[in-house]
């Protein structure tokens, strides 16, 4: 005996006949009536009394459609309940990530999913990549937003549709700053600042040696300080410092363009709590939504 077959049950209780009963369900008479044999077999007591057009209930079948009943509405209300659990998640999603536009990106799913989970809270840590791979590992943090390359034999990723571009911040007054845009052959000459994260990404790239990196940082706006007190040029990606109105500052887009793209990781194999769980299943859809 299962719940399904007490839904067909009550179905022929319902009906009045087992003819009915298949054609309301959907399922062949044949089969229905075997089920109804098989039920009366496992109880070993007769449920119907078949006349000629509608059959009745014996003394056995009335105590079965009775807990038939209560059996049904158990299981729905047990489904409302678990339903409302799952509609209901409280928890915390905590996600790092570097300064970028594209973080813009999880910024929107957290604003959408805390319109439908209000007690889901999200913790913001600001860091390169190296301090963000160590929280990962350590457990501190559900997810990072990293631009470098991904080791996907210890960790899953998405990878973010928003890229965020290069470029040089430095005083309006600046010489370069005459320029629209700044070739890294520009720099050369000048002391520049580049953060942790972005020296790991360009290092590689021949035109970067013989730079004069006289500071590297690990937050923009501490950079940009640097920039207005005259220590140096600061490589950095583009809309992270405001540079209109009274700024000080200036931003040149390095060229040819050089985009960086960041991934979203997470550990492999790891057991996420339900909100960030639900977090990561948004971030997916979005994703999929935005590419149709």
């Amino acid at each position: 005996m299962d719940l399904r077959t007490m839904q067909y049950y009550l179905a022929v209780v319902r009906e009045g006949t087992i003819s009915a009963a298949a054609e309301a369900l959907h399922v062949a008479q044949p089969s229905l009536s075997r089920q109804m044999k098989e039920l009366e077999q496992e109880f070993g007591a007769p449920l119907f009394v078949r006349g000629n057009r509608k059959i009745t209930l014996t003394e056995e079948g009335i105590v079965l459609r009775r807990r038939a009943e209560e059996l049904v509405q158990l299981m729905q209300m047990t489904k409302e309940e678990i339903t409302q659990v799952k509609n209901h998640i409280s928890g915390a999603v905590r996600i790092g990530a570097g300064e970028s536009v594209s973080f813009h990106y999880l910024s929107r799913t957290a604003s959408r999913l805390s319109e439908e989970q209000p007690d889901i809270r999200f913790h913001i840590t600001s860091g390169d990549t190296q301090d963000l791979m160590d929280e990962l590992t350590d457990g501190l943090i559900d997810f990072a937003v990293i631009f470098t390359e991904v080791d996907h034999d210890l960790y899953q990723s998405i990878t973010l549709p928003e890229s965020d571009r290069f470029g040089v911040l430095m005083p309006k007054a600046h010489p370069l700053a005459s320029k629209e845009t700044v070739r890294i052959r520009d720099l050369k000459g000048y002391p520049v600042i580049l953060s942790r994260a972005h020296a790991a990404v360009i290092s590689g790239m021949k035109d970067f040696s013989g730079l004069d990196v006289v500071a590297t940082y690990n937050l923009i706006y501490n950079a940009s300080l640097l920039v207005e007190d005259g220590l140096g040029l600061a490589v950095t990606f583009d809309g992270l410092i405001r540079c209109d109105g009274n700024s000080t500052l200036a931003f040149r887009p390095l060229v040819p363009e050089m985009p960086a793209t960041g991934k979203l990781i997470w550990k492999k194999y790891q057991t996420f709590s339900p909100a960030a769980q639900l977090f990561i299943e948004h971030v997916r859809e979005q994703i999929h939504t935005q590419a149709g």
